[in-house]
């Protein structure tokens, strides 16, 4: 964090020790078994659904910097473009963004916000896979509001109470490292040829990283599945385990320069992010959307309603559904849920979005049930396909 932080810091370090001087009185509320409200939980900015509750953005935004601080979890800097998200988002508010394990992954996010009700570092917004964000609401995690744009987001992008709502999505794609592979692969079919022995990777396990899980569940489309039945997904990774192509390493930025993760099925928007700045590294990473497989999805905001700085989280979702938050997405190769909109009323960042790949056909989206459906599928299954 920047120097002019420190004092931030310091205080902070201050109610942590004070927060684990009282770990046994929060015991009972950080395990999910107590009652006890979290800080600020029940302040005039905690029950806000928009920012007219609080008498408008400049209210919210006088109570947000009062709070100072905002906690998050698992925002790589390079994904989605986040590390100038963050940075943008300081700059304008001078609120200190905290961002707990950027590596980290949407289980380990999701567990953040179920663990530690009541306590201040609890996290304070929520991004998550689809998936991931259905079990938040499940759990009674998340606190309805609706964003200045909220009007703009399609419908079948937000749910109707506010509760969490679509932000910036892509296509599961191929990366691959063109100067160590001759011949870089277009599908997943390409993907069990014997030249791929031990070039394939995943950015995560399934079970934990919603990137990972698409990937299973693009697969499953490539290869005669349905969002009812992900079961050849689960099928198209044990041939290609035994097939010697699966490598076991989560694919990263590092793993990838290294020559550890050669091919890595991922994101479109990571993959190109990693092309553009591996390419002074010497790694021609080329990237493309599998013609058999394609499958497209978005991640999804909300805020925790155990929030420790709740005019903060709002204001941070009022700043990503923003035209300069949404266009920050945009030159993170992402596409932006008020992309029409924008494109529209002309405050899209027309360089940017003619970067990104052009995918034919409109994409399709599984209903909550569906997802619901291939998750179970998948916790119950990948462990026996790729054991």
């Amino acid at each position: 964090m920047k120097a002019d932080h420190h004092s931030r810091r310091s205080r902070r370090r201050s109610r942590l020790l004070a927060a684990a001087a009282a770990a046994v009185t929060l015991s009972a509320v950080a395990t999910g078994c107590g009652s006890a409200p979290a800080q600020g939980s029940d302040s005039k900015a905690a029950k806000a659904r928009s920012a007219a509750d609080l008498g408008g953005m400049d209210k919210l935004v006088e109570a947000a910097k009062k709070e100072g601080e905002l906690n998050v979890y698992a925002l790589a800097p390079t994904w989605a473009n986040y590390g100038q998200m963050i940075k943008a988002f300081e700059k304008k508010y001078g609120i200190e963004v905290h961002n707990e394990d950027p590596g980290g992954s949407s289980q380990g996010a999701l567990n953040a916000a179920a663990k530690r009700k009541g306590q201040d570092r609890a996290v304070d917004a929520l991004d998550l896979g689809t998936a991931f964000m259905q079990q938040a609401k499940a759990k009674k995690l998340l606190a309805p509001y609706k964003v200045k744009g909220w009007e703009a987001i399609p419908k079948s992008q937000k749910q109707p109470d506010g509760s969490f709502m679509n932000n910036y999505g892509g296509y599961i794609s191929i990366g691959c490292d063109a100067k160590a592979v001759k011949e870089c692969p277009n599908s997943f079919k390409d993907l069990l040829k014997p030249q791929y022995k031990n070039k394939v990777a995943l950015n995560g396990n399934p079970n934990e990283s919603s990137s990972a899980f698409s990937s299973v569940i693009a697969a499953s489309l490539a290869n005669g599945g349905s969002f009812d039945d992900v079961q050849p997904g689960l099928d198209f990774f044990k041939k290609l385990k035994k097939a010697g192509n699966y490598v076991p390493v989560e694919s990263t930025k590092a793993t990838i320069q290294k020559g550890e993760t050669p091919i890595s099925i991922d994101w479109d928007y990571l993959n190109l992010g990693y092309g553009e700045e591996l390419k002074s590294k010497g790694v021609d990473w080329q990237v493309n959307v599998p013609e058999d497989g394609q499958y497209s999805q978005y991640y999804n905001q909300g805020v925790n309603k155990y929030a420790p700085h709740p005019a903060a989280a709002r204001l941070w979702l009022e700043f990503l559904y923003s035209p300069e938050g949404q266009n920050i997405w945009l030159k993170g190769y992402s596409r932006p849920a008020l992309l029409e909109k924008m494109t529209k009323d002309g405050t899209v960042d027309k360089k940017a979005a003619a970067k990104l790949p052009e995918v034919d056909g409109a994409p399709k989206f599984p209903t909550p049930a569906q997802e619901a459906k291939a998750q179970k599928a998948i916790s119950q299954g990948w462990g026996a396909a790729v054991s």
